[in-house]
């Protein structure tokens, strides 16, 4: 089969397109034939070292594929040949063909495009967990999401509207800004003149602020909390890891809270299912509509991957194997 392969790390430009060989499942494993494959920011940091995790090189990145089941392991009994399911994986997801731990495997109502289903794993799964268990996010409370236009801050727009709050979305561009208005943003914002908006607007403060950006816009979101706020630590698009003056923290009364989305599928199994089921109900029942920004061949990776490292990506990209 054909695959991503990162033969050692560096650029996402070194990436390279080359047959490996089937995969086949253990015992609680299964594997499946790969119909749409989601590229995720963190893809782009493993590949050049950067992410918390290092694979053993040469690996294949690539952390959700969904597609139709091909082959299943002995204990597997939820799942079987033929069924249309969506799996979340630590690396090897860029193939035609992945190979899943079952607990992380999927079956997709026949109302949800493959396409769709990765969306929902990575970039949604994250924005869920951070507005559901770390932020506690309550209905008719105000939500800040920085780096609204990209895959996660779309998810965090739409999750908190189904949530029942009011989202203020900021993003760099008109365009961008447009794109949060078109995810359910009761407001779009743009970075410049961020924190004298939100004075003259928002003079309470804002409750709970999604921030996979960092950077100065952290400052400015760390300055605009309410009292009892949540201010969410999710990544750091913007390269720059920020630091808190902490009497910020203790003048105001808001709780600084990480979210390490990894972390949790694996430590809370049981939690991290219930999330999904509720995300699939929520998108069954037309609340909440993933952005699929473009769609690539799997052999263009690299270019995907880039695109996305430039911020220059608005909603999910999704790679499609050529077979």
């Amino acid at each position: 089969m054909k695959a991503i392969v990162c033969p050692e790390y560096g650029p996402v430009s070194n990436l390279d397109y080359r047959d490996v060989a089937d995969p086949t499942p253990g015992p609680d494993e299964v594997v499946i034939n790969a119909r749409a494959i989601g590229v995720n920011f963190p893809d782009g940091l493993l590949v050049q070292g950067l992410y918390q995790m290092k694979p053993e090189t040469p690996f294949v990145p690539g952390m959700e594929a969904a597609g139709v089941v091909v082959a299943v392991g002995g204990n597997v009994t939820h799942v079987k040949p033929g069924y249309r399911a969506v799996a979340l994986v630590d690396i090897g997801g860029y193939a035609e063909k992945v190979l899943a731990p079952a607990a992380k495997v999927f079956v997709l109502p026949e109302t949800m495009s493959y396409e769709d289903a990765c969306a929902l794993m990575c970039a949604w799964g994250t924005a869920h967990h951070a507005l559901r268990q770390r932020a506690r996010l309550k209905s008719g409370e105000t939500l800040m999401v920085l780096g609204g236009a990209g895959s996660t801050g779309m998810a965090a727009i739409g999750i908190g509207k189904a949530i029942g709050a009011h989202v203020i979305a900021v993003a760099s561009t008109p365009e961008k800004q447009e794109a949060c208005l078109e995810a359910g943003a009761d407001v779009a914002l743009p970075y410049d003149g961020l924190r004298e908006t939100l004075k003259q607007t928002h003079g309470r403060g804002v409750d709970v602020v999604f921030d996979p950006v960092g950077g100065p816009a952290f400052d400015t979101a760390a300055r605009a909390m309410a009292r009892n706020g949540r201010l969410l630590v999710v990544g750091f698009a913007s390269g720059e890891v920020p630091r808190l003056p902490v009497n910020l923290a203790l003048l105001k009364e808001f709780s600084l809270v990480g979210v390490f989305w990894g972390a949790f599928t694996a430590k809370e199994p049981d939690v991290y299912a219930a999330n999904n089921r509720e995300l699939f109900d929520w998108h069954s029942k037309g609340l909440i509509f993933p952005r699929i920004d473009e769609r690539r061949p799997l052999s263009e990776a690299a270019t995907a991957l880039q695109r996305i490292l430039d911020r220059g990506a608005i909603g999910k990209t999704i790679l499609v194997p050529e077979g």
